[in-house]
């Protein structure tokens, strides 16, 4: 028989309007199960690429794609360093920053952070912080007016606002008649940013350069350089190549070490939830199983009909390896497109659920970020296509083999 001709039988076996529906109703339920496992694994697979995305836009919204730092101490020519490093192709941007950690009080509030001090025009041509201020801007930040500006969530476990004034604790210590007490210095609250991310927003607050210059005894010198480089991918070359133009001497990182925690994490939480929801169309797969089980079980009088009219064993197993993957071919699309829908509206639906039970679902301070975004990426679905229809295609293959060697008088013998 010619390969339409089994199509054709095939697809009057799936819909099986005569005699036994109840077939056609097992065969939907095959469907739904592997749409719904499709849809599951489509859904975790793209909230995790567009965790991974927005984690990565707002690490580098807020810190330098790169650092270059001295070895043994402050970087204390650093007018120097920033032109060889401003004369580089690779090199976007740089900007001097003073580092330190400290303590914030307002009254009986407390918070621990760590102080950054910066050159506000350099500063924005680095990192988005300045974008990203929710009340003030980065340029009132000026030297000798000791002004502070917060991560929101910093802002809120200190219970300031704008032009409230906060007392900063430096670690480093200064000697007084009472014995070593640390440097203390009190600042004005001028600008509030809000990161999207908590480790920012909790943990970081910006002064002028030169203010945290006099609070840590750096003098003229710099705990480093922030860079910005034209590839982000190709940071930690752009970095090392300036450290080497410059002598050597200097220790230097970039956002992938900063944070390759992250990003390791990421990766193999996506391996991990691929391998388990695999399982899930498995499942759905083995659903075939049983269905075209039942098909051969219900159509053994066809197929010996067949068989005696010329059919082949081969062609015999086309026919219900045909129907098992229509089931699977339909189920798979169904699940590829519910998936892709949810992931759409993955934001809106988890807002509506935060506010019909009252709850936060995400929350910044464990998840690192406030939103639950989404990216559909081809490859993923490509990804989940093919292990699908191939689990639907072997699922096919037992069934199959058990009509073709099905003996045709012995199945009309009961007809």
């Amino acid at each position: 028989m010619s390969t339409a001709v089994e199509w054709m039988i095939a697809r009057r076996y799936l819909s099986s309007r005569h005699r036994n529906r109840f077939v056609s109703f097992i065969s939907g339920i095959s469907m739904g199960g592997l749409a719904l496992g499709v849809a599951a694994l489509v859904v975790v697979l793209s909230v995790i690429n567009g965790f991974e995305r927005e984690l990565r836009t707002r690490i580098l919204d807020t810190t330098a794609h790169a650092l270059l730092s001295a070895v043994d101490g402050p970087i204390a020519d650093w007018s120097h360093v920033a032109e060889v490093a401003a004369g580089r192709r690779d090199i976007a941007a740089v900007a001097p920053y003073i580092e330190d950690k400290g303590m914030l009080v307002n009254g009986r509030a407390v918070a621990g952070t760590v102080i950054r001090g910066v050159l506000p025009a350099q500063e924005q041509r680095v990192d988005g912080i300045a974008t990203r201020m929710v009340s003030g801007r980065l340029d009132d930040l000026a030297s000798g007016k000791y002004r502070i500006v917060l991560g929101s969530a910093l802002a809120e476990a200190l219970h300031v606002k704008i032009g409230d004034r906060v007392v900063l604790m430096s670690p480093q210590a200064v000697l007084t008649p009472v014995g070593v007490m640390p440097r203390v210095r009190r600042f004005t609250v001028s600008g509030i940013f809000r990161a999207g991310m908590y480790e920012y927003d909790r943990g970081l607050a910006l002064v002028h350069m030169e203010d945290a210059a006099r609070l840590t005894r750096l003098g003229a010198g710099v705990t480093g350089l922030r860079l910005k480089v034209e590839n982000i991918y190709r940071a930690g070359s752009a970095v090392r190549g300036l450290a080497v133009a410059l002598g050597g001497g200097f220790y230097v990182s970039d956002w992938t070490q900063t944070h390759q925690n992250f990003f390791r994490s990421i990766t193999l939480t996506k391996t991990i939830m691929f391998a388990v929801l695999s399982l899930v169309v498995f499942v759905g797969a083995f659903n075939i199983v049983s269905t075209l089980v039942m098909v051969v079980k219900d159509k053994q009088g066809d197929v010996a009909i067949l068989r005696t009219l010329g059919s082949t064993p081969g062609s015999v197993m086309q026919v219900f390896i045909y129907q098992g993957a229509a089931i699977g071919l339909i189920g798979t699309l169904l699940g590829i497109g519910i998936g892709v829908l949810i992931a759409l509206n993955t934001e809106a639906l988890v807002h509506g659920l935060e506010r019909l039970l009252g709850t936060k679902l995400v929350d910044a301070s464990v998840y690192y970020i406030g939103d639950l975004p989404a990216r559909v990426e081809w490859g993923d679905l490509a990804q989940v296509t093919l292990v699908a229809l191939g689990l639907c295609c072997l699922a096919t293959l037992y069934p199959a083999w058990r009509a073709a060697r099905n003996p045709p008088a012995e199945a009309l013998r009961h007809e």
